[in-house]
């Protein structure tokens, strides 16, 4: 069900469904709460949670020059104080896992796991995997809609990223095809020169039990950054799961199963009285 809540002058939507131990599932860039239920819809056994980012799905974009990584983390926060959730599992899929990072490392106590789904950034700002995100904010900036769309398709830029990986050049394409181009010109611009403000040690300050998740034929969320999320979180598992790219239906299986998976363990780790550990029996 979607719902709202007003914090900070602007009115964001976010979307709540089920009962139990809860899970703060966000999306990636351009996206809403329909992705990550199409990932965990049927964890009945779970309470799950998305807010929709400023800009995205129902919830209002707010001043352009506070789009960022650091802001939404902020307004998930406020989400869940609002709720009165103490504690929750948080997951998140490309600026989703951007988001839940910067949550678990600012929140320690609060967050009592972590899944980061095919990562776009590390411990650095305007990655060169994202750059094709400024490529299309550029083109939006300088045409209409309709002329910025061919004018990105015909790039030399959206032609490499096609022939690497047909699934993010669908995503950036797409892009275009959101209802308001000013937004989604701020969102890009915006999101692509950001990073989640983390150092490396903070990753390593991490202690909590960790699951990254990554595949191949992905230029923007690129395994070898999963590799090295994952290389930097003590007691951190990777899991490769199909790629998009290759079978969609089998990339959400996948995926889903490995979350439900490393979910259930943790839940049942705490219930075992194993929770004081941060490497946890599970995968």
């Amino acid at each position: 069900m979607m719902r709202r809540f007003q914090h900070d002058g602007l009115s964001l939507s976010y979307r709540d469904e089920g009962k139990g131990p809860v899970l703060i599932f966000q999306h990636g860039l351009g996206a809403s709460a329909e992705q990550p239920f199409e990932i965990a819809g049927g964890y009945d056994d779970f309470r799950r949670i998305t807010l929709e980012c400023r800009g995205h799905g129902g919830s209002e974009l707010g001043p352009t020059d506070q789009l960022s990584i650091a802001t939404f983390t902020d307004d998930l926060l406020a989400l869940i104080d609002h709720l009165g959730i103490a504690r929750v599992h948080v997951a998140g899929i490309s600026m989703g896992a951007a988001i839940a990072t910067r949550l678990a490392v600012l929140n320690p106590l609060r967050v009592q796991s972590l899944c980061v789904a095919r990562p776009a950034w590390f411990d650095s700002s305007a990655p060169e995997n994202m750059a094709i995100f400024a490529v299309a904010a550029d083109c939006l900036k300088a045409s209409g809609v309709d002329e910025a769309r061919d004018r990105f398709a015909s790039s030399q830029a959206f032609a490499r990223l096609q022939a690497a990986s047909p699934d993010n050049a669908a995503s950036v394409l797409g892009q275009f095809d959101r209802p308001d181009p000013i937004s989604t010109q701020a969102l890009l611009a915006s999101l692509a020169a950001d990073g989640p403000g983390l150092s490396f040690a903070d990753y390593q300050a991490l202690r909590l039990p960790v699951q990254v998740l990554g595949h191949n034929l992905d230029v923007v969320h690129p395994l070898a950054m999963a590799k090295e999320v994952c290389a930097a979180i003590p007691g951190a598992k990777l899991v490769t799961i199909t790629p998009k790219s290759t079978d969609k239906q089998a990339y959400k299986a996948d995926f889903s199963a490995a979350l439900k998976s490393f979910l259930t363990a943790v839940e049942t780790s705490e219930r075992s009285g194993a929770a004081s550990l941060y490497r946890p029996a599970y995968g």
